[in-house]
């Protein structure tokens, strides 16, 4: 299998493994599909460490208001009651105003941040430097994880208009959003190596040949948007390094310098007392040839 280390720009996200027959029509929306699917738990699990804080998210028309203006206005919500956290719940306000700040019990917020952690680990970012693969079944364990925790924590289910459900359910609406900006849809998109587009019509072994231990960076892109930067020469890890061994080198020359001027000044014939010391009673000392 021909290993592709998938960069979206020059930062890295995941590594795949592809076979050299892979249709590029066939393997770029599937890098999209693996690529959403990141993003999405990284939403969710944004969205569930809030709900674990704060509780449900507010009805929309009762969203930033003061508790004057909710009376005032005599809103009423409607899911509060049906929403309930299992245990019970602890009150702690959003001050953001979006949750209606009943929140789990610590027991319960522990279920859901221990299950985000599980799940960021899972398509976590370290995975390509601890030299993993990633494919579709591992992202969608990571949602199903993330899923089986709310269902834990509140077993009679989200209000409809909350993130956490709309993500589940995919229904989120990204639309004006940065998060939105981020997803690339599988129809637009593009896979580059080495400067050049993969071709939709093409095979993998087109261009790597049929070697299937290779190792490729591939950019994932969305079409139109031209080419992507090429890679350094060298990498920024490389970099790092020559970086350190120079500055080492600096440091060992500077020693070796000080070393010097210590010998120079130490020797007794730099010193004005030891040199005292050396001619004391010496008289009419002439110098010179005789």
């Amino acid at each position: 299998m021909v290993r592709l280390h998938v960069k979206r720009g020059d930062e890295s996200q995941f590594l795949l493994e592809a076979a050299c027959s892979a249709r590029i029509a066939e393997l770029a929306p599937l890098v999209a599909r693996i690529y959403n699917g990141r993003l999405k738990v990284q939403r969710l699990c944004s969205e569930m460490q809030e709900l674990a804080e704060h509780g449900v998210y507010l009805p929309l028309n009762m969203q930033g208001l003061t508790d004057e203006q909710i009376e005032e206005l005599k809103l009423k919500d409607e899911w509060a009651e049906k929403c309930v956290p299992s245990g019970g719940s602890v009150f702690k306000k959003d001050e953001i105003g979006r949750r209606n700040g009943h929140a789990p019990n610590e027991k319960m917020q522990q279920v859901i941040r221990k299950t985000i952690e599980e799940a960021k680990a899972l398509i976590s970012k370290k995975q390509v430097q601890a030299n993993v693969c990633l494919n579709l079944d591992m992202v969608k364990d990571a949602l199903d994880q993330l899923r089986g925790a709310v269902m834990i924590v509140y077993p009679m289910g989200l209000p409809p208009h909350d993130p956490v459900r709309m993500e589940l359910e995919d229904k989120e609406d990204l639309s004006g959003t940065h998060a939105g900006l981020e997803v690339i849809e599988e129809s637009e998109a593009q896979l580059w190596w080495a400067g050049k587009e993969l071709k939709e019509t093409k095979l993998l072994s087109d261009y790597v040949g049929r070697n299937e231990k290779t190792t490729i960076i591939v950019k994932i892109q969305k079409k139109g948007q031209g080419a992507p930067g090429r890679e350094p020469l060298i990498s920024h890890e490389e970099q790092k390094q020559m970086m350190l061994y120079y500055h080492k080198k600096q440091e060992e020359l500077k020693k070796l310098e000080e070393d010097d001027d210590d010998s120079f000044l130490n020797a007794e014939w730099a010193d004005s007392h030891a040199l005292k010391r050396q001619f004391h009673g010496v008289k009419d000392i002439k110098w010179g040839p005789r």
